[in-house]
């Protein structure tokens, strides 16, 4: 009996909500995803996560295990990691904010800012060891970089994970991409078909370095990173940054995960000179400063410190709704998003290490999820979603709690 509630006690421990929120965020006194996720934190199959849910102007925060399992240092919502391909909406948002002020338009052809995409060829097949390249016949579009149908693939050549010092933020800087992007053959004609492409989103981050005259981590951290107090977010994190780094774990059927150095997409060291902004996936983070980000889509380009950085019509037009052709599936810029605007649909990303962060703008729900974990399975994702739905059903308008008079029926 001792031993069990030694080992209940020792679970607890491991599991919890954070005890020191960011400003504005109203604890909701919940701890269904914390619950449910003890087991998996118990049995070492999740080393430790964040999780944010957000309602009724209450948030549930539950920091869940180990940031560093060998160190027995606990997970919180200010520890750093990377958010790979989360970064893409982060461009997406940069380019809407050109849009919105006139300066860029979607339809626009990407060679009207990036000359060297003026004469583009389409991989035409290959036949007896020769492959033939055929003239593009769309022209390419700023949209079409942003929303993955631009027929690039997923990295261009020199951001290979197989080279020392290569994969997503490695490589080459955003400028040389888009000249190597050019040279190369297109999968598809533009347009037609979807690929999921760090490639694209790259471009776009090209463009918006034309059309601002500044470099896209210098004009994201201007108009969005700073306004918006995002001040643990960044490409290059700082050594004492790193000392709070969510650590990466191979995950493992039955067993505890297992930590691993790095992943190849994403080498060591995370901060000097071999690192270039991509904004494909690139940009560190922490669950508190990528809370706010969401939190400014939710609430239609407005974020909880009152900083406006979008207007509510460039939002609902082009971010929370697909950019695609229809058929195509639902991609706005950078995000996911539905194809039609529905009261029940999100928009969001996910990250290759497990990450992901979606909003619903029409009922102000955010749900997210901060981990660092490689392959699978992730048997705790069930009981988490469900865990998430026991707190958007259950959660209450407490906006009257401030007005609250005293007074006595």
């Amino acid at each position: 009996m001792n031993k069990l509630i030694i080992g209940l006690v020792a679970a607890v421990a491991m599991v919890g909500c954070c005890t020191q929120p960011c400003n504005g965020i109203k604890d909701s006194g919940t701890t269904y995803v914390a619950d449910a996720l003890a087991p998996y934190v118990e049995s070492g199959e999740l080393p430790g996560a964040v999780c944010m849910l957000y309602k009724d102007g209450v948030t549930e925060t539950a920091c869940v295990g180990y940031a560093d399992v060998a160190k027995k240092r606990k997970i919180t919502a200010d520890d750093v990691y990377m958010q790979c391909s989360q970064t893409k909406g982060f461009c997406g948002v940069t380019v809407a904010k050109l849009v919105e002020e006139g300066k860029l338009n979607l339809d626009d052809p990407v060679s009207k800012y990036l000359p060297e995409f003026g004469t583009l060829w389409v991989n035409g097949g290959e036949t007896n060891g020769v492959k033939t390249l055929v003239k593009a016949k769309n022209v390419l579009t700023v949209r079409m970089c942003l929303n993955h149908t631009g027929g690039f693939p997923f990295e261009i050549c020199a951001k290979s994970p197989a080279i020392k010092g290569g994969g997503w933020s490695g490589g080459a800087p955003l400028r040389q991409t888009a000249a190597i992007a050019a040279a190369s053959p297109l999968l598809f004609e533009p347009g037609t078909k979807v690929q999921y492409s760090n490639t694209g989103i790259d471009i776009g981050a090209a463009v918006v370095e034309v059309v601002t005259g500044m470099k896209w981590e210098d004009y994201l951290k201007r108009e969005v990173l700073d306004p918006l107090g995002m001040k643990s977010t960044w490409f290059w994190p700082t050594d004492e940054q790193l000392k709070t780094q969510i650590e990466m774990y191979d995950c493992q059927k039955g067993a505890p995960a297992k930590w691993r150095l790095q992943n190849d997409q994403q080498q060591r060291p995370y901060n000097d000179g071999h690192v270039f902004a991509s904004a494909g996936a690139g940009l560190w983070t922490t669950a508190h400063d990528q809370y706010k980000f969401y939190k400014m889509l939710m609430n239609l380009g407005v974020g909880d410190n009152g900083a406006r950085i979008l207007k509510e019509e460039t939002v609902k037009s082009i971010l929370a709704v697909s950019t695609r052709p229809k058929g195509l599936g639902g991609y706005s810029l950078g995000l996911s998003a539905p194809e039609t605007d529905k009261e029940d649909q999100w928009f969001g990303h996910g990250g290759a290490w497990g990450t992901n962060c979606s909003v619903n703008w029409h009922t102000k729900q955010l749900k997210l999820w901060a981990v660092q974990l490689c392959g699978g399975p992730r048997p705790w994702d069930k009981d988490r979603e469900e865990a998430s739905e026991k707190f958007f059903k259950s959660a209450v308008d407490s906006r009257g709690i401030d007005a609250y008079t005293g007074r006595v029926e």
